[in-house]
């Protein structure tokens, strides 16, 4: 019998497809033209899970996306992410497509209702840790961090940064135990959930490395001394609500999602369904990705034929796999006026030229 240790992937689906969006050109269906469906995001969320799972060997693997709708969290506090702006509809357009490749690549797909991917994520990680797996997810997301343990660590592929319990320790200042706690007294501005009115990280690991715990601070608040305390004093009656808000779930309700819970069986990670990619990349005008496959899977015909055009002088890049992690960080993340942008993978390596992508 083997004693080799499984392991669990987890991708932040919701964080990939606003990396991809921004990172990539503004790719059509009929190059060039405007009015044609926007293809970008899919071709980046390829890239980068195809990226991903030659990196990372894992056994099990999901990747996990906000559902459409509210969460319980709307329901508790009207003003949730009340301040963040409206998904771009050339993002929009692009959700179901990616999640259908994602599928042909062989991810499982999870979107939930009433929840968020983050608490999805958080409820596959405990519950295959607390059975030995070990849990790697792939996220930027700072708020995953409370979950990291001995066995759950949060991995960030376009910096290279690894959050496992020394790296949380030594970024925020407190241990993943002490993350809720942290993110209570600090805040996020990014859903609009206050915290206590000037205090930022500094202070606020400070406080809990001396008292402890949110809940010793507080039995404390009147030791605290200066502006700090009395605006610590004044948010006592918020706290409970905002720790509440910024708990990620654990214990999500997911049979009607995947079978044989607890077991990981039915995520397990699949292989690519290559005739249907085939036919996928030809329907969104992927030729260099329909060439890596061979070409021959299907003899499909794509959904819309791009005008000829005159090939302009490239520049070859190698695989991002050989690419230093700053020239590669500065591939796949946004820029400010950058002169071209892409995402490449070891299999399809893309071309940049002064006048942008060339698929």
């Amino acid at each position: 019998m083997s004693t080799d240790k499984k392991t669990l992937l987890l991708v932040d689906g919701s964080s990939y497809l606003y990396r991809a969006f921004h990172a990539m050109p503004d790719l059509r269906v009929v190059p060039g033209d405007p009015t044609s469906a926007a293809t970008g995001a899919i071709r980046g969320m390829i890239n980068m899970m195809q990226s991903l799972r030659k990196e990372v060997r894992a056994d099990y693997a999901a990747c996990v996306f906000d559902a459409k709708g509210p969460t319980f969290r709307d329901t508790l506090y009207p003003e949730y992410k009340a301040n963040r702006s409206p998904m771009p509809d050339d993002l929009r357009s692009q959700i179901a497509p990616i999640h259908e490749v994602v599928r042909l690549l062989g991810w499982k797909v999870l979107d939930v209702p009433g929840v968020e991917a983050d608490d999805v994520i958080g409820t596959l990680a405990v519950t295959a840790a607390r059975q030995g797996i070990e849990v790697i997810v792939s996220s930027g997301d700072k708020d995953l961090s409370q979950l990291v343990n001995e066995h759950i660590t949060i991995i960030d592929t376009m910096n290279g940064k690894k959050r496992d319990v020394a790296g949380v320790t030594a970024e925020f200042g407190v241990p993943p135990s002490l993350m809720v706690d942290y993110q209570t007294l600090v805040g996020d501005a990014v859903d609009n959930v206050p915290g206590v009115e000037k205090v930022g990280p500094k202070t606020a690991a400070k406080w809990l490395q001396e008292y402890g715990s949110l809940d010793a601070l507080v039995a404390r608040a009147g030791e605290i001394k200066g502006v700090a305390g009395e605006n610590l004093r004044k948010a006592v009656d918020w706290l409970p609500k905002g720790r509440e808000l910024l708990t990620i779930k654990t214990d999500c309700e997911l049979d009607a999602y995947m079978d044989g819970l607890p077991a990981m069986d039915s995520i397990a990670i699949g292989d690519q369904q290559m005739e249907a990619l085939a036919a996928f990349y030809e329907q969104y005008g992927f030729k260099g990705l329909v060439r890596a496959l061979g070409g021959n899977a299907v003899q499909a015909q794509p959904a819309v034929s791009a005008p000829a055009k005159p090939k302009r002088a490239t520049q070859k890049l190698g695989p991002a796999c050989l690419m230093s992690p700053k020239t590669r960080r500065h591939l796949l993340l946004p820029q400010k006026n950058p002169p071209a942008r892409w995402l490449t993978t070891p299999s399809s390596p893309g071309k940049l030229s002064t006048t942008g992508w060339q698929k």
